[in-house]
This record gives C-alpha cells, structure tokens and sequence, in this order.
C-alpha cells in the first residue's frame, strides 16, 4: 500500500493537498514525480466557470426567493408567486447569461487589442520595452545586473516577452486563443446556474401542493425559507473548494447574506403591503 505522502504525490491535485496540509514533504514528492512524467505542474483549472457558476446561482435563488419573500410579506396568493418567479427568472437568466458572454468576449478583445499594442512596441522600439521591464523587475528587488540577465535572456523569444510584459506592466493574463468559445461556455453556465437554482424556491409551491393539497400557504414558504438556506449553505461549502477558507466558514458566510437579502425582500414586501392597506 502507497504511503500518504506518495498517495499525495500522484494525484492530480497533489499540490494543493500538500498546501492545505503544510506538508513540505508530500509537496516535495509531488513535484519530483510530476517532473519524472511531465514538465509542467497541473494546476487547478476547475476555478474558470466558478464565477458565473456561483453568481449565477446565488443571484437566480436569491432573486427567486426575493420574490417569493416579497410576495408572502406581501400576502399575495400563489398563482401570482408562481407567474411572478418563474417568468421573472428565467427572462434574467437570459439577459444575466448575455450579459456574461458579451462582457467576457469584450474584455477579452480589450486584453488583446493591448497585446498588439505591446507587440508593436517591442517590433519598432524593443530597447525600451526591455528598460522598462528591467525597472519593473528592480522595483520588486533584484539586482540591476541580475534584472537585465533575466529580461535580456526573455527577450529573445518574443512572442513569450510580450505575454510576460502583458502581465508585468498591464496586469493582464492573455486569453486563449479559443476565447470567444469560452465567453459562450461561460454564458451558458450563468444562464443554467441562474434558472437552476433560481426555480429551488419556486418547486415547494408546485411540487408540495400536488402531494399535499390542503396545505396553507404559510407552509409553502417555510418550506421555500428551508430549501434556500440549504442551497446557499451547499453552495457556500462547494465555493471552499476553491479558496483557503474552510467549508462550514464558507457555507455560513453564504447562508447568512443570502438570508439578510431575503430578510430585505420579505421585511419591504411586508411594509408595501401595510402602507397600501391604508390608502
């Protein structure tokens, strides 16, 4: 049987399970038997789509269970919950998944109009593109001699230099060349998180009564009150994946801004409600 230190050297995650753990050793023997197979190390790469994916699904549940807040503070009848959430939804996670595509392919074009712009820099006046990438490199500490070892060495492989310049001057990370299909892919995933998650709050109000027609209303929206906090606590934990912090944190934090925004929707629905009810 593997030791634990092997077992975390070959799985593909390696290095983020030796971070994790503060264990120089395992972390060491991932990158000496990723050297051995590959030269590249396999970084992360899932944290691409969590962007639109947890958006996308935070901003389709809360929305959903905003109106369903509102409308129960507001003491409206379920017919009028239901027309409201579902039309309501699935008209924003269209534009919300528009929206994502034509922002992203738009920053995209703008990083890359920029890399042209490097590149014609470096083509017509290359000594001052290397001066100020030297300087760069010398603000942060290095040697002057050092500095100029380093980006005079970069220098002669261009396309490289303009893509390091890109990110050391600009702070840009060039896009892929395929970058319009990933703007779609991203658009897409808003677009499926968003009606997703956004339809949880709404289904107790259809799926419940069919089971159990005699059920008040009250019921339906505690039922949509326990539903959605679950979902936010879930998506919260899902989100730890990608950061430092730890599950319960992250699941806490979630349930608790997606419940003060609920708490925002039903409180005013509530308060629109008293103030018609006395004109």
């Amino acid at each position: 049987m593997a030791s634990t230190d092997e077992a975390t050297a070959l799985v593909p995650d390696g290095a983020r399970k030796a971070y994790d753990g503060l264990d120089t050793e395992a972390s060491k023997n991932f990158h000496d038997t990723r050297h051995a197979v590959q030269s590249t190390e396999m970084h992360q790469t899932e944290g691409g789509f969590l962007k639109p994916l947890i958006f996308g699904g935070l901003d389709g549940i809360l929305t959903s269970f905003a109106i369903v807040a509102g409308a129960a503070g507001g003491s409206m009848p379920v017919p009028v919950v239901l027309v409201l959430g579902f039309s309501n939804i699935f008209a924003d996670a269209l534009a919300m998944g528009v929206g994502e595509f034509l922002s992203s392919k738009a920053e995209n074009e703008w990083i890359l109009s920029e890399r042209r712009r490097e590149n014609w820099e470096m083509e017509n006046y290359p000594e001052g593109e290397i001066k100020e990438m030297i300087d760069i490199y010398v603000d942060r500490g290095m040697k002057h001699e050092d500095a100029k070892l380093v980006i005079e060495t970069m220098a002669k492989y261009k396309d490289f230099f303009v893509d390091i310049m890109m990110t050391e001057e600009l702070n840009l990370q060039v896009p892929e060349e395929d970058h319009k299909t990933e703007s779609m892919k991203e658009g897409v995933v808003m677009f499926c998180s968003f009606a997703s998650f956004g339809s949880l709050p709404l289904l107790g109000y259809v799926l419940i009564p069919l089971a159990f027609p005699n059920l008040g209303e009250e019921i339906l929206f505690t039922t949509a009150c326990v539903v959605t906090g679950m979902v936010l606590f879930l998506m919260g934990c899902v989100k730890s994946n990608f950061s430092a912090s730890h599950w319960f944190t992250c699941g806490l934090e979630t349930l608790l801004l997606g419940g003060a925004c609920a708490t925002a929707a039903y409180t005013i629905g509530q308060f629109v409600d008293d103030l018609t009810g006395l004109c």
